[in-house]
């Protein structure tokens, strides 16, 4: 929870001191939301790395299962996907373009590490396993219906 802190909390705050530019309150409201459901994924999909992945999202504790219930039956990366949401409802929140460009970095910094380690370590990891998984699960548009063979119930 360290590193989605960091990211999700420090820097915005560095960049921002959250001081707010005055934003409309439907863009508050939204930016609101956005908060909120990005910090429930987050929380959701760390805790599947702990219940059901026997390990964590951190490289240096990987988990001994691949991880593929709950919100990864819609996406292969929640987690990075609801730090963004939670950044973009900061920059909804503050009315602050630095929050902007801020996630369009975040953005271009996780694509380089999932393509460049993150895929390429868990096809060497689980194999055939993941490959499958690849093939009926989406990297970054969630699916509308969850993956269907054997992640139903998760």
């Amino acid at each position: 929870m360290v590193a989605p802190g960091v990211v999700a909390g420090l820097v915005p705050w560095l960049l921002t001191g959250w001081e707010s530019a005055d934003p409309p309150t439907p863009l508050v409201v939204v930016g609101i939301l956005l908060i909120v459901a990005g910090g429930l994924v987050l929380l959701h999909a760390f805790a599947r790395f702990v219940i059901e992945g026997i390990g964590t999202p951190a490289p240096v504790a990987p988990t001994e299962h691949l991880v593929v219930g709950g919100a990864y039956r819609y996406v292969r990366n929640p987690m990075y996907l609801a730090v963004g949401a939670v950044i973009l409802g900061q920059a909804l929140v503050l009315g602050r373009a630095v929050l902007f460009a801020y996630l369009a970095v975040f953005a271009a910094a996780v694509t380089a590490f999932v393509l460049g380690y993150e895929e390429p370590t868990l096809r060497a990891t689980y194999g055939r396993e993941y490959d499958k998984y690849v093939e009926t699960v989406p990297r970054w548009i969630p699916r509308l219906r969850p993956r269907i063979r054997g992640t139903e119930s998760g």
